[in-house]
C-alpha cells in the first residue's frame, strides 16, 4: 500500500543521536581490541528505546534514520566559511560513525544519507513529500534548523525532554510562526554554523522586525524606513550578506532521492542479525535486554566489567517491568507495619531518603522510600506541604495523608538499626548522615554505588540514573521535572504527593535491582575483598567524620582576607610597573594585549599563543607557566592569581561554609570519585589547600581546636615514593629509606654526584620535583614549568634520573604493557583500575599511558590510608578523640590535650601497619605526627 492518508512517518536525526550518545556517556572501548564504542553503545540504547516505545495508535508506520554524509555540501560552495569554525570531530568518535550506520541497519531501520547534502535537507524533502501524500510526520530531533518544517501534518519530538514541538512551540522559540523561521535565522545568523546574518541583530529583534514587516524581503525593501540609524545602515549595507544567509539556512525540500517513502515502511528487526551485531560490539547489557524482548536466547558476550570473567551466567534480577502504578503511598502506622513485617521476613530492604537539601547537615527529612523486591516499593511521606501554599513565610501546614514524623521514625528505627537486617542504598553515606541527625544509627549497610565502583572504576560513572539506563534499561524520572531548576527550583517538600510517590519509590526499586545485579558479580570478578575491606566499611567512618566537622576561626579568615587583598595590591603595582602601564590584571583579554601586542613577548619556542573565538589571546595557567621560565611579568601574574584564588576560594568562601548550628565546617567526601581510590573532598574542598607556598600554609592557621583540646596531624612520609621503591625494586631508594636518609637529598646525590654534605637547597628542590613528577609520568615540558627552567634542562634531569634508577623505566614499560594486554591495572591490594583508553590513538594516548603508570602507585597509597582509617576507630575508641579530616596522605584528629601523645602513638602504629597482613612492603612506612592549637601548628 502506497504511503498516504493514515500513515505516520518518523524521521530520526541520526547525527543528533550520535553526538548525544557521545557526550552523554563516558568513554568505552571494546575489550577485545580497544576500539572506541561508547557512542555506538549509547546510539544502540536510544534505538532500542525508540523501538520499544513505538507502539499504540500513534506509532510510526514508516521510519528512517537520516545522517549527514561528508563535510562539504552545496552550502560550502555558496559560502566557503559555512561551518568553518566548527571543531574537528573527536578522534575517538571518527571510527564509530560507520558503526552507527551498521547499528541502524542491524535494527532493520532504513538508513539514509546523500553525498553533498545535509541530513536536514533529506528530512525536509521527505517531510514535504509525506505531507503532500496525506500522511503525518514526526521529526525526532530538537534541532532548531528543522523547526521551519513544522506545520500541518508535521511536528517535532525532542527526544531528550520527550516533548513535542508544534507550531506554538516554534513560536515560543523564535517569536514567529514556522513559515517565517528562515527569515529570523537569516537576520540573526548562527555562530555555530558560521552563518553571518545581520551584525547586531539577535533572535528577539529579528522576530520583532519580521512580524512588523511581514517578511524578510519586505523588510529589506523598506529598510530605509527604519528609524534606528545603526540598524537601518546594517540592513542596507549588509543586504547581500543577509540574503545569502537565508539561502544557507533555507532547507531544500525538493531533493532528488534514489528511494521513495514506501521504502521506509517499518520492519521488525531480525533477531539473529541484530544480536550478532550487538555481540560483535561486546554490548552485554543491551544484548541481554534485546534477547529478552525478542524471546530468544542471548549469545555470550564479552562485555563484562572485568575482562577475565563472563558474567552472562551470573544470576540476574528478574526482568519485571517498571510500573509506577504499583508503587504504594504509606500514610498510616498500620500500612507501615505491613512493610516492616515484610522486611523482617526477608532480612533486607532498599532504603532511600527524600530531603530539602543536598547538604546533609542542613537537610530536613521529607520522606523515606522502601523496596523489598523488584517492582514492589513504597514511599512514606512525612513533611510534604499542601499544594498552593508555595513558600509562604510561616506556612507549616502539612498535606493530608501523611504520618507524624516522630511516629514513623519510631517504627522504622528498630528495623534500620537491627543487625540482622541488611539495609541497601545508593550513596548510603548521605542517608546515614540524614537519618543520624534524627537519632537513627543505620547498620549494617550495602551501597550499590560502591559496588559499581569496585567493579567498573574507570569504565563509567556510578550515579544511579546512569546505572539504571546502563544495566536495567530504564530511564528514571528526572528530579528536575519535579522541583525545576535555577531560581524557580523548589524543595522536595513542595512536590505533590502523587508525583513524590512515583519518584521516590522508583529510586528504592532501582537501587534494589542494582543490588541484585551487582552483588553476584563481586566474587565472579574477584573484587569482593576490595568492596568488603576498602569500600563498605568506610561509609560509616566518613559519615561520622563529616558530621563531626572541624572548627574554623572566622576572625582569622577575615584577617587573612584583608592581608591577601593588600598582597594583591602590591603585586598589581609590580605588574603595572613591568607592563609599563595600568590595566585590569584579572582581565585575560587585557593581559594578552599587554604581553603579546605591546610587549611583543613570545612562548619559549618563539611562537605566539592561539587566539580564542573572541579574538583574545590565550593566557591560561599553562601558557603563563611556560612563559614564566623566561619572563618576569608572567611570574608575577601567576603569583597574583594564586593569592586571588586563596582569597576567593578559601579565606572568603570558607566563612560561608561555617554551619550556624555547629560553628564548624563540614566537608563531604566522595568515595567513588577518583578511579584510583583517592577520596575527593567537596563543599568545601579541603584537600586542595596549597601547602607549597607560605600563604597557602597560613590558611591552616584558621582550623583550630576548641578550648581544652588540640589538633593532631599524622602524615605518611613520602608514601608513594616508598611504594614505587617496592614495586619497581629500586635498591638505591630502598637503602636510603632504610637508613632514614633525606630521600630527596639522596636522589640528588645519586643523580648529580653531589655528596650529601655538600647538598644545596636548590639541588634538593630539583630532585624533589623529579621524584614526585616521575610518579605522575611528568614530561620535560611539565618539569620545566614546575621548576621554571628551560625545557632542555628539565628533560636532561629526567633522562639522568632514568639512567640512575633503571628499574623505574622497567616498571613503567611493564605496567603499560600489562594495561594494554588486559585493559586494567591493579593496586597491591587488588583494586582494579580499568584503562579503557590505553590503546587509543591521538591526544588521549599520552594521558592514558601516564594514568596507567601512576594508578597502581597512587591507588595503593589510597588503599593504605583507607585501611588505616577503617581500623582507627577501634584502636582509639577509648580515647577522647575524633578523626576529622583526611587530606591525601594525612589524617587530622581533635583530642583532649592530655590524651594527644597517646593518640599519636596509637594512630602511628595503625597507619604504619595498615598494609599488613594483606601486603608486606619491602620498604617500611613512616608516619610523622604533631599536635597544636591549629592545623598549621600540628602539621
Amino acid at each position: 500500500m502506497a504511503f498516504g492518508k493514515g500513515h505516520h512517518l518518523h524521521l530520526i536525526d541520526g547525527s543528533a543521536f550520535i553526538f548525544r550518545a557521545y557526550h552523554a556517556l563516558p568513554p568505552l572501548t571494546r575489550k577485545s581490541d580497544g576500539l572506541p564504542v561508547g557512542a555506538v553503545s549509547g546510539f544502540c540504547n536510544m534505538l532500542q528505546k525508540y523501538v520499544e516505545g513505538n507502539t499504540g495508535s500513534d506509532a510510526a508506520t514508516h521510519v528512517a534514520v537520516v545522517f549527514d554524509k561528508g563535510s562539504h555540501t552545496f552550502r560550502n560552495d555558496l559560502y566557503d566559511q559555512y561551518k568553518a569554525n566548527r571543531d574537528e570531530m573527536p578522534e575517538d568518535l571518527r571510527p564509530q560513525i560507520p558503526l552507527t550506520r551498521a547499528a541502524t541497519e542491524a535494527f532493520n531501520i532504513a538508513c539514509k544519507e546523500l553525498e553533498g547534502f545535509e541530513a536536514d535537507d533529506i528530512i525536509a524533502t521527505l517531510s514535504c513529500r509525506a505531507r503532500e501524500a496525506g500522511g503525518r510526520v514526526t521529526i525526532v530531533s530538537s534541532d532548531k534548523d528543522l523547526m521551519q518544517l513544522v506545520g500541518d501534518g508535521v511536528e517535532m519530538l525532542d527526544p531528550m525532554k520527550n516533548r513535542r514541538i508544534d507550531r506554538d512551540g516554534v513560536f515560543e522559540k523564535f517569536g514567529v510562526w514556522p513559515d517565517r523561521v528562515v527569515d529570523v535565522q537569516a537576520l540573526a545568523g548562527d555562530s555555530v554554523d558560521n552563518v553571518p546574518g545581520a551584525p547586531g541583530i539577535g533572535i528577539k529583534t529579528a522576530a520583532l522586525l519580521i512580524n512588523e514587516y511581514g517578511s524578510l524581503e519586505a523588510l529589506l525593501d523598506r529598510a530605509e524606513e527604519i528609524k534606528q540609524p545603526k540598524r537601518r545602515q546594517t540592513l542596507v549595507e549588509k543586504r547581500d550578506q543577509i540574503e545569502m544567509s537565508k539561502r544557507l539556512v533555507q532547507l531544500d525540500c525538493d531533493m532528488a532521492l534514489d528511494f521513495t517513502l514506501d521504502d521506509l515502511e517499518i520492519r521488525d528487526p531480525d533477531p539473529e542479525r541484530l544480536l550478532d551485531f550487538l555481540n560483535e560490539m561486546e554490548f552485554r547489557t543491551i544484548t541481554r535486554r534485546v534477547a529478552e524482548k525478542m524471546g530468544v536466547e542471548a549469545p555470550a558476550v564479552a562485555d563484562a566489567p572485568a575482562p577475565d570473567t563472563d558474567d552472562t551466567a551470573l544470576p540476574q534480577p528478574e526482568a519485571i517491568p517498571f510500573d509506577h502504578a504499583t508503587y504504594e503511598k504509606v500514610g498510616t502506622a498500620e500500612e507501615l507495619q505491613v512493610w516492616i513485617d515484610r522486611i523482617r521476613a526477608l532480612g533486607f530492604v532498599s532504603v532511600d531518603t527524600e530531603t530539602t537539601s543536598l547538604d546533609e547537615m542542613r537537610a530536613e527529612l521529607v520522606g523515606v522510600s522502601l523496596s523489598v523486591e523488584a517492582g514492589r516499593a513504597c514511599y512514606i511521606p512525612l513533611a510534604h506541604r499542601p499544594e498552593g501554599t508555595g513558600d509562604l513565610f510561616g506556612s507549616e501546614a502539612l498535606a493530608e495523608g501523611q504520618m507524624p514524623l516522630d511516629r514513623a521514625l519510631a517504627l522504622l528505627k528498630p528495623v534500620l538499626e537491627d543487625p540482622a537486617i541488611l539495609k541497601i542504598a545508593h550513596n548510603m553515606k548521605y542517608d546515614l548522615k540524614v537519618l543520624g541527625r534524627y537519632g537513627i544509627d543505620v547498620a549494617p549497610v550495602e551501597d550499590t554505588m560502591l559496588m559499581s565502583y569496585a567493579l567498573n572504576a574507570g569504565i563509567h560513572n556510578h550515579g544511579m540514573d546512569e546505572l539504571s539506563e546502563r544495566y536495567l534499561g530504564h530511564v528514571p524520572i528526572a528530579i528536575k521535572t519535579l522541583i525545576g531548576s535555577g531560581k524557580a527550583q523548589r524543595t522536595f517538600d513542595r512536590v505533590p504527593l502523587e508525583d513524590a510517590v512515583r519518584y521516590a519509590a522508583e529510586d528504592a526499586d532501582i537501587t534494589l535491582r542494582l543490588w541484585q545485579t551487582f552483588r553476584p558479580q563481586l566474587p565472579a570478578h574477584h573484587v569482593t575483598t576490595v568492596y568488603e575491606t576498602l569500600e563498605r566499611p568506610l561509609i560509616g567512618v566518613l559519615a561520622r567524620m563529616e558530621r563531626k566537622g572541624v572548627q574554623v576561626d572566622r576572625d582569622t579568615l577575615s584577617r587573612m582576607s584583608g592581608a591577601f587583598a593588600q598582597k594583591m595590591a602590591q603585586l598589581e603595582e609590580e605588574i603595572h610597573s613591568l607592563a609599563g602601564r595600568e590595566f585590569n590584571v584579572g582581565s585575560p583579554k587585557q593581559l594578552g594585549e599587554i604581553l603579546f601586542d605591546e610587549m611583543s613577548l613570545t612562548l619559549p619556542d618563539g611562537k605566539m599563543p592561539k587566539r580564542g573565538k573572541t579574538g583574545a589571546y590565550s593566557t591560561g595557567a599553562d601558557i603563563l607557566e611556560d612563559m614564566a621560565t623566561i619572563h618576569d611579568l608572567p611570574r608575577r601574574i601567576l603569583d597574583w592569581r594564586q593569592i586571588s584564588k586563596l582569597k576567593s576560594t578559601y579565606t572568603d568562601a570558607l566563612q560561608d561554609h561555617i554551619n550556624p548550628e555547629t560553628g564548624r565546617v563540614h566537608t563531604s567526601y566522595s568515595i567513588a570519585g577518583a578511579n584510583t581510590g583517592r577520596l575527593a573532598s567537596t563543599d568545601p574542598n579541603l584537600q586542595n589547600i596549597p601547602i607549597r607556598t607560605e600563604e597557602g600554609r597560613r590558611i591552616r592557621e584558621a582550623f583550630v581546636a576548641p578550648e581544652g583540646r588540640v589538633l593532631v596531624s599524622l602524615d605518611y612520609s613520602q608514601i608513594e615514593l616508598r611504594i614505587l621503591a617496592h614495586v619497581a625494586g629500586i635498591d638505591a631508594l630502598k637503602e636510603a629509606f632504610a637508613e632514614g636518609q633525606d630521600i630527596h637529598a639522596a636522589t640528588a646525590s645519586e643523580m648529580f654526584n653531589v655528596p650529601l654534605a655538600e647538598m644545596t637547597p636548590e639541588i634538593r628542590r630539583q630532585a624533589k620535583a623529579i621524584n614526585f613528577g616521575v610518579i605522575y609520568g611528568i614530561s620535560g615540558f611539565g618539569l620545566a614549568r614546575n621548576l621554571r627552567i628551560p625545557r632542555e634542562e628539565a628533560q636532561g634531569f629526567i633522562d639522568r634520573y632514568f639512567e640512575r634508577f633503571p628499574g623505574i623505566r622497567t616498571y613503567m614499560d611493564d605496567t603499560v604493557r600489562f594495561a594494554r594486554d588486559t585493559g586494567y591495572v591493579e593496586t597491591l591490594f587488588g583494586r582494579r583500575i580499568n584503562t579503557p583508553e590505553i590503546n587509543a590513538k591521538g591526544p588521549t594516548a599520552g594521558f592514558a599511558r601516564r594514568a596507567a603508570i601512576n594508578a597502581p602507585i597512587q591507588g595503593t597509597a589510597a588503599d593504605v590510608i583507607r585501611r588505616a582509617m577503617i581500623r582507627m576507630e577501634d584502636a582509639t575508641r577509648d580515647l577522647p578523640a575524633s578523626m576529622l579530616l583526611q587530606v591525601h596522605d594525612e589524617l587530622l584528629f581533635e583530642v583532649d590535650e592530655g590524651a594527644a601523645d597517646e593518640l599519636i602513638a596509637r594512630a602511628r602504629d595503625v597507619m604504619e601497619e595498615a598494609p599488613l597482613p594483606a601486603v608486606d612492603l619491602s620498604v617500611r612506612l613512616l608516619v610523622e605526627g604533631g599536635k597544636g592549637g591549629s592545623w598549621a601548628a600540628a602539621h
